[in-house]
């Protein structure tokens, strides 16, 4: 039974359909050496030796991730005259060694610095809704992730996530988005962005495969989900993460919260005046735009032409960003940090609107005014939990008419398995799968 070896064919067929996305997906496609892994996977099957819960699985790489004998581009062109990388980052080594079938390399916005997935050296794959209709952003930084994992190319992707780029993808084309606790995978052989707030995280079509991912990436025991829905509190957070919804994104949210309730989950609103800050005087912001420019500082110096001019100009915010100012900041993130994790207590995980828009159409991020808009208001959900250092996951919520929404549920300190077990007790009544019992 080659089981592995056909899916690896499906989906290279995929990658390589002229009508698909394939093209503006990945920038480096590995179909030789992905075939050999999945027969390998087929063989360790047929004698009941498989390696880990994810064996045998295709995973397509974020083109930020080391893939030994490859370069890393990040999705850029000021890279493509690097050397190869000597090693696997051992976020994809691990995935390896667990016996996955590496696929190839995902487009991204340049160096990750953007929700909203734009790409203008490779091209930007259009979201998988209704894409004969009215093509819309796939969201970013790990566009061709999402879009990979959504149009069958891949089964799960392998991202990061330092203001939400994996989740606003993920939660934009209708997939689940997971963001562990930033120390618990390594970014060696990552390109950064900004360390304080850079992690590695998943995509795919559910929680489980997400969880069997994270075991991996970390070496922890798969989390199995026997957790008593009745027996789960969960904060709904207020403020503004609730503000300025599209009506359809806060229509989905509702009937999900609501199915939730129906199911007999207690959910008590929490109000966290603290957080307030991050938005009106974005310690976040000034963090992450100190840090990225510094970690491109000279290659901006020598390849300042050849950057998508929206993410230079971004980047070239943080040179006017003093180091108090900086440290100021990082104060003022203890301190938030503090609140969060008292509001929290009694609490299994918060829930909240992944993202507050449907995605857009390109049309809508033609202007560099509305493209600025439009990526702060992706961003402003997602990257609360990066500035906490919590773990959360974006779980699709809309209605199968619709356009995709995403619900998440998030913990702060490292709470990792409790928060994955949690979204897998509560996977199929969130999206509406099943009738809640």
């Amino acid at each position: 039974m080659n089981e592995c070896a056909a899916i690896t064919r499906r989906c290279l067929a995929a990658i390589a359909a002229p009508e698909g996305e394939g093209a503006r997906t990945f920038t480096q496609v590995y179909g030789a050496s992905a075939l050999v892994e999945a027969a390998a996977a087929d063989q360790r099957r047929l004698r009941n030796s498989g390696l880990s819960p994810v064996d045998g699985v295709v995973v397509a790489v974020k083109d930020l991730f080391d893939v030994c004998g490859q370069t890393t581009w990040a999705g850029s062109i000021a890279l493509r005259d690097m050397p190869p990388a000597m090693a696997d980052a051992p976020a994809v080594s691990r995935l390896r060694s667990g016996g996955c079938v590496i696929i190839g390399k995902t487009n991204m916005t340049e160096f990750a610095y953007s929700g909203i997935g734009l790409n203008p050296h490779f091209g930007t794959p259009a979201n998988p809704h209704a894409r004969s209709v009215l093509p819309t952003i796939p969201g970013g930084s790990s566009s061709g992730a999402a879009v990979a994992v959504a149009d069958g190319m891949a089964q799960i992707a392998l991202g990061t996530d330092t203001g939400g780029s994996v989740r606003i993808p993920a939660a934009l084309c209708g997939l689940v988005g997971w963001k562990p606790t930033a120390r618990r995978i390594s970014l060696e052989g990552v390109w950064p962005l900004a360390p304080s707030f850079d992690s590695v995280g998943v995509i795919a079509p559910c929680v489980r495969l997400c969880a069997d991912a994270d075991a991996v990436l970390t070496g922890v025991t798969p989390i199995v989900a026997d957790i008593p829905v009745a027996r789960l509190r969960l904060g709904r957070l207020r403020g503004y993460v609730e503000s300025e919804l599209e009506l359809e994104v806060s229509g989905a949210y509702e009937r999900a919260l609501d199915r939730l309730k129906d199911a007999g989950v207690e959910i008590l609103d929490v109000s966290v005046p603290d957080l307030e800050h991050v938005l009106h005087e974005q310690p976040g912001v000034i963090m992450t735009t100190y840090e990225a420019f510094r970690t491109h500082s000279a290659l901006l110096d020598q390849f300042s032409d050849l950057y998508d001019p929206r993410v230079r100009k971004r980047l070239e915010l943080g040179r006017n960003i003093t180091t108090d100012r900086y440290a100021a900041a990082a104060l003022s993130r203890g301190h938030i940090q503090q609140a969060a994790t008292q509001a929290l207590r009694g609490l299994d995980a918060w829930v909240l609107p992944t993202v507050s828009k449907l995605a857009p159409p390109f049309q809508a991020v033609e202007s560099d005014a509305d493209y600025l808009i439009i990526n702060r208001a992706l961003l402003r959900n997602t990257s609360l939990l990066n500035f906490l250092d919590g773990c959360a996951i974006t779980l699709p919520c809309q209605d199968r008419t619709e356009s995709p929404v995403g619900l998440s549920i998030a913990g702060l300190g490292v709470i990792d398995a409790h928060v994955l077990a949690i979204a897998q007790s509560l996977e199929t009544i969130v999206t509406g799968s099943v009738s809640p019992t």
